[in-house]
């Protein structure tokens, strides 16, 4: 996995958090939920470690579909101009902006679609400023193809936050064995994904950040064990059956704005 070229070249004046948490908080104080998604909501949970900083980098959101046109709305009153075109066709599943600093903002409504369908609905106001954790994690564990910066962000979040435990800052094992046992296309992207941690992390001993308060690693078992022990749906078990002879997962494209 090498490293993009463009986060080589990200300086802190690429930081595209300050703006992007201000826009989460000003929807909050306006009594909106407007949250982080990717690697900013993995900064947001996990403050403490260094910042993993791309030149160029966008603002990826989430919002729910009751809440969708008033998000619209406050978004243009602070000053994010809307494409129009894209959102009127799309605008029930993700809308496009362009904030103030030029930067460009997508707000995924209900659901985060990529190799699997997140809908990040069920612990949406569990944090203030983004997605719940799990979900967070969730968006990075359905990746089947993994790369550095993902892998990075999985090992921040494990070794960050901790496996259960009812904390609001914590990573829900309740919602994660649910959606384990209920859906064997995850579980199969999910647990070969937690399965690479130990060798990517071999391989990349730098993806694990300085002054981790848990052991990812230990952590990630921990979530392997659980996705292997739930107890598994009818619909699991007869995809299961199937296996890998049909493609379990979709390969998503980029949208055109």
């Amino acid at each position: 996995m090498g490293t993009p070229s463009a986060a080589a070249a990200a300086t802190p004046a690429d930081d595209p958090l300050p703006e992007a948490l201000g826009l989460a908080r000003g929807a909050a104080q306006a009594s909106l939920g407007l949250k982080l998604l990717g690697g900013l909501a993995v900064r947001v949970l996990c403050p403490e470690f260094p910042p993993r900083l791309r030149a160029g980098q966008d603002m990826d959101f989430a919002c729910v579909s009751k809440e969708r046109k008033k998000v619209a709305d406050w978004l243009a009153s602070a000053g994010c101009e809307a494409d129009r075109r894209f959102n009127n066709l799309n605008g029930d599943r993700q809308m496009y902006f362009n904030a103030p600093s030029g930067r460009p903002i997508d707000v995924m409504v209900n659901q985060l679609t990529m190799c699997h369908n997140l809908d990040f609905r069920a612990g949406f106001d569990r944090q203030p400023f983004t997605i719940d954790a799990v979900d967070v994690l969730l968006s990075k564990l359905q990746i089947v193809e993994l790369n550095e910066k993902d892998a990075h962000d999985i090992v921040h979040l494990l070794a960050g936050l901790p496996v259960g435990g009812g904390a609001q800052a914590s990573i829900d094992t309740d919602r994660f064995a649910k959606l384990m046992g209920a859906d064997w296309g995850w579980w199969r992207t999910v647990t070969g994904n937690l399965e690479k941690l130990p060798a990517l992390v071999a391989e990349r001993p730098g993806l694990v950040p300085p002054g981790a308060l848990y052991d990812a690693l230990a952590q990630a078992r921990q979530l392997l064990e659980l996705a292997q022990q739930t107890p598994k749906s009818m619909k699991w078990k007869l995809r299961a059956a199937t296996g890998e002879r049909m493609r379990w997962y979709e390969l998503p494209e980029e949208v055109a704005h």
